[in-house]
């Protein structure tokens, strides 16, 4: 029975542990998985529940944060090494960046070499993380981790042509594009019921639009781009009818409530109940399912992105959407036919907006259209299947 070891980040809500977590359910019974994970930030949201619900069991690397710590980072190494040694994988299979690097140098000097090495990039921190000396030196390592690979896999086209082409980390026949895979049904079912749930909670009109923005409040995600675009189009439309929801939490909570107090724009903490701001905080949900029922324009504003999971469960919710053309977006988004895409423009994407706001038909006609792509797409039984064959080819 081939074993795997899977190392990931940490449990936030995200991508890669959804990624991590049907890999490991519904990979086929000949495989033994083991999942190592990171230790979240204290204002992230927990994604334990997913591999619970799902019963996969995984243990804990107790020194990996998301932050570099030399120290802590070399602990994190020894512990995965040592797991490897003890736990003897085929396979090991890393996600993420910091799982990426300390997860395949550990397999690569273990006592213990596997048979291969894998990395999947759910993004990656070469655009808008950290400064140009300091991008250049993650180069530098994310190239020397490739060479000591036996594949990369990128999540969608676009990045592929990235790490190939413009980034230069690996070349072409080595990295493998596997597109993201999600148990989409619970964004299929009883949306009219969850819809008119989460209206009468929250005292919304029949006729106003709901906006949603889901994600870390964290720079890479440019919620101020968000804030900004809403302050345009309350200023150039009083009368337009709208409500955003923040669904989120993370380090940049205090500066955008700043923004939004210094925009004239109203909001409401998730601890508070001045549920007709302008502008609702719900904090971490589980429930988006519910959320995205209920909303009519489900939003992304990030200065980079892998696979943007959000917008994924949002088509699958049959919403329309609005996102920054950045990174994989555009694999995921087609600008004009399943929704819009916008330059990082404060000004071009309040105007977009205001379309979607405004014209209802538009905004159905394109929802519709997302929805049959996502459900096509973006299936988790894909995403086992395929990352089952490159197994195979790797062990052969």
């Amino acid at each position: 029975m081939p074993k795997i070891l899977r190392v990931l980040n940490r449990l936030n809500v995200g991508g890669p542990t959804y990624n991590v977590a049907y890999l490991s359910r519904y990979i086929d019974t000949q495989y033994q998985t083991t999942v190592l994970a990171g230790i979240k930030e204290t204002h992230e949201g927990s994604s334990e529940y997913i591999l619970k619900d799902l019963g996969v069991d995984y243990e804990f690397v107790p020194d990996m944060f998301r932050s570099i710590n030399p120290v802590k980072d070399l602990l994190a190494f020894k512990h995965i090494r040592d797991r490897v040694k003890e736990y003897r994988p085929d396979i090991v299979h890393t996600h993420a960046a910091k799982a990426g690097v300390l997860g395949r140098l550990a397999a690569y000097h273990s006592a213990h070499r596997p048979k291969a090495i894998l990395h999947t990039y759910h993004g990656n921190v070469f655009d808008g993380y950290f400064s140009p000396v300091k991008t250049k030196v993650f180069l530098a390592i994310e190239r020397y981790l490739a060479s000591i690979s036996n594949a990369i896999i990128a999540i969608s086209d676009q990045q592929k042509y990235d790490l190939v082409n413009k980034y230069n980390i690996a070349p072409a026949d080595k990295v493998h594009v596997i597109r993201l895979g999600f148990d989409l049904d619970k964004f299929t079912t009883d949306n009219a019921e969850k819809r008119q749930r989460f209206r009468q909670f929250y005292s919304i009109a029949d006729d106003e639009v709901v906006i949603v923005i889901t994600g870390r409040l964290a720079p890479i995600k440019n919620h101020f781009l968000f804030i900004d675009a809403l302050t345009i189009l309350k200023k150039a439309n009083p009368t337009l009818k709208f409500r955003a929801f923040i669904v989120g939490d993370g380090e940049l909570m205090e500066p955008i409530l700043q923004r939004i107090s210094n925009s004239g724009l109203t909001f409401s903490k998730a601890n508070e109940n001045n549920y007709a701001s302008d502008v609702v905080f719900t904090s971490w949900r589980k429930d988006i399912d519910v959320i995205n029922a209920g909303a009519d324009i489900i939003a992304l504003t990030s200065l980079n992105e892998g696979t943007p999971v959000s917008i994924i469960e949002a088509l699958a919710s049959e919403k329309g959407v609005i996102c920054t053309d950045v990174g994989g977006v555009k694999d995921v988004v087609k600008d004009g036919y399943s929704g819009f895409l916008c330059e990082q423009s404060a000004d071009r994407y309040a105007s977009k907006l205001e379309e979607l706001i405004v014209n209802k038909e538009l905004r159905h006609t394109m929802a519709a259209n997302g929805k049959k792509f996502a459900l096509q797409n973006y299936s988790y039984n894909r995403l086992v299947t395929e990352t089952q064959d490159l197994y195979k080819f790797l062990l052969d």
